[in-house]
């Protein structure tokens, strides 16, 4: 393979690969669509070309239809084989056109009759180019596409903040920066987390979580790096750290500010360095993984405190993710209980009966200062409880939400139109004698809504005494 443009960078230019046996055709053709603004990569054996091109390839194929070892049209049936929308375009002879219809038919995007003037392919060049910008854009939509629709099932929520949030992880996910999350205490850090790691290209290798602040000083340095056998006291097998064993994946560090100085330092010199030393040994482990670390403290605060390393800070937040706490996104809180709820009842075989719009009103009212944890929590309790949904939130919350007593009162209130409701049903049936048809059409409501509300109001058919 001879490349006459190779870089680092990513590819700006339209990227032209060229096949032909035939050195003084490649050289002309590399020569002319490089003056025409082409990235020109260029191959003698059409099968190194079919071993570097993927379905990750951008640009546009060029191929002689005679050579030997792998003719172009055996070689097109392999490329398209892969990824049928590769623009392939054959260099054919005279006696070659027949041969290069039917491989159009069969996917082929074009072909050029020699003998010809590289500037009459550049027009059906740049179509080509054209057709795989779309394929890749229309892919790269498809895949967000999925992305967002597995963020949605794992981070639920629609207000605008969580809006956000999945937009952002979306966008950095792919990436390999190092990702800084800050909130609340049960916000859902780690969920966060996960996300990114399930949506970036380490998704298949370990994701290796560590909760800074459950370590005890004494050990954080063994747990973080690793140690030897016979290290120190205790130490009587080598142990692999944490990060060495994140190796290949991602490494979450939580509550990261609980981190003792002395182990930031250390920690400072893995992210540049990328290597650890265990402890007793003097052999360095390169180590390469993805670093997303939580904190639900201000660390920049820490760091004017001087709890926090600077320089530490600069190296762990390239890209920082803040998520809301749930008073601040007020529209998630209902879908999210019932989501828990209904979870919750599936899990301890319990029967769920959604909470009513009233009871909606008061979740939203409350501070949640636990935030997504006591929401679920409470949610889970709300399924093991017995008795109505109303009854349930009163001993859930001690019958009100705030000190103002206003979610009480609706408490209150609701009880009123239970009662109401539970008598309007009753007197209808003792005056049709129980005929649930008629109370339909006195009530003007559905059979299906009507049976709910006698099953829930615990009225049978019949009289009342």
């Amino acid at each position: 393979m001879t490349s006459t443009h190779q870089t680092n960078e990513p590819d700006l230019k339209p990227h032209i690969v060229i096949v032909d046996d035939d050195e003084a055709m490649r050289m002309a053709l590399s020569q002319w669509l490089e003056l025409s603004d082409f990235d020109v990569t260029v191959y003698e054996d059409a099968r190194e070309a079919l071993r570097d091109i993927n379905p990750s390839f951008t640009g546009v194929i060029l191929t002689d239809v005679k050579m030997p070892k792998l003719d172009g049209i055996t070689f097109t049936r392999s490329i398209l084989s892969a990824d049928p929308d590769i623009p392939v375009i054959l260099m054919t002879g005279h006696g070659d056109v027949p041969m290069a219809v039917e491989a159009m038919k069969s996917g082929a995007y074009d072909f050029v009759e020699k003998p010809f003037e590289p500037k009459d392919i550049v027009e059906s060049l740049e179509r080509a180019i054209e057709k795989r910008r779309l394929v890749i854009e229309n892919r790269n939509l498809r895949r967000q596409i999925s992305n967002r629709g597995s963020l949605d099932s794992r981070l639920i929520g629609n207000s605008p903040p969580m809006r956000a949030l999945k937009d952002e992880i979306a966008n950095i996910a792919p990436t390999e920066v190092p990702v800084l999350i800050s909130g609340e205490t049960g916000t859902g850090k780690e969920l966060v987390a996960r996300a990114i790691h399930d949506l970036s290209d380490r998704r298949d290798e370990k994701f290796v979580a560590v909760n800074c602040a459950a370590i005890p000083e004494n050990t954080a340095e063994s747990e973080l790096f690793g140690h030897e056998k016979g290290s120190f006291t205790g130490a009587v097998v080598q142990r692999i750290g944490w990060i060495e064993h994140a190796i290949g994946g991602t490494l979450f560090l939580d509550e990261i500010s609980s981190m003792p100085l002395a182990l930031q330092a250390k920690l400072l010199r893995v992210i540049e360095q990328r290597e650890v030393v265990r402890v007793g040994s003097n052999a360095p482990v390169k180590v390469d993984f993805r670093l997303i670390c939580a904190s639900n403290e201000d660390l920049t605060e820490a760091v004017a405190a001087r709890n926090f390393r600077e320089d530490l800070l600069f190296r762990i937040n390239t890209f920082e993710l803040a998520i809301a706490p749930l008073r601040d996104r007020k529209e998630d809180v209902a879908l999210l209980f019932d989501i828990f709820a209904e979870r919750a009842a599936e899990r301890f075989e319990r029967p769920y009966e959604r909470v009513t719009p009233a009871l909606t009103g008061q979740l939203k009212s409350h501070e949640w200062s636990g935030n997504v944890r006591e929401l679920k929590n409470m949610a889970e309790r709300y399924v093991l409880l017995v008795g109505s949904p109303e009854e349930r939130f009163k001993r859930l919350f001690k019958g009100g939400f705030d000190t103002t007593g206003s979610a009480s009162n609706d408490l209150a209130l609701a009880d009123q139109l239970r009662d109401f409701e539970e008598r309007i049903i009753r007197d209808a049936l003792d005056r049709h004698d129980g005929n649930v048809k008629s109370v339909m059409e006195e009530l003007d409501i559905p059979r299906r809504t009507l049976n709910e509300k006698m099953k829930k109001l615990n009225i049978r058919r019949g009289k009342s005494v």
